[in-house]
């Protein structure tokens, strides 16, 4: 969806979190934190819950695979074919996570932090 309305980008949110949809709820949160404005506790909140589900899953998928190649490597079974396509894997959910985390860094340093002037709203962000 093209909007780039605030209130249109709030509601957007709301809506990817109730379908479990957070990778569409980072990028309408993206948006909103582009648009260079003081978040709003509900929209920190938004912003929050968005970044924390798809690095949650990012993590959990990394937590899985790397468990696996453990597995294949201790029982000796497996052969080295397959633990190297897992050891790819893993390394695609790395930098899949690592993207993630910097876009999430920028957005806090270049647009929010910045614009945020209460101490509870600076202790937030800084605290992502």
């Amino acid at each position: 969806m093209d909007t780039n309305d605030r209130t249109d980008l709030v509601n957007l949110a709301k809506y990817a979190e109730q379908s479990e949809r957070y990778e569409d709820m980072v990028e309408f949160m993206r948006k909103l934190a582009l648009q260079d404005v003081e978040l709003t506790v509900e929209e920190r909140n938004l912003f929050s819950v968005a970044f924390k589900n798809v690095v949650g899953a990012r993590r959990n998928a990394w937590r899985t695979i790397s468990t696996m190649i453990s597995k294949f490597e201790d029982e000796g079974k497996t052969d080295e074919k397959t633990i190297e396509s897992a050891r790819k894997y893993l390394k695609e959910i790395e930098t899949e996570l690592e993207e993630m985390c910097n876009n999430m860094i920028v957005l806090l340093d270049e647009h929010l932090i910045p614009h945020s002037s209460q101490d509870d709203a600076l202790v937030f962000m800084k605290k992502m």
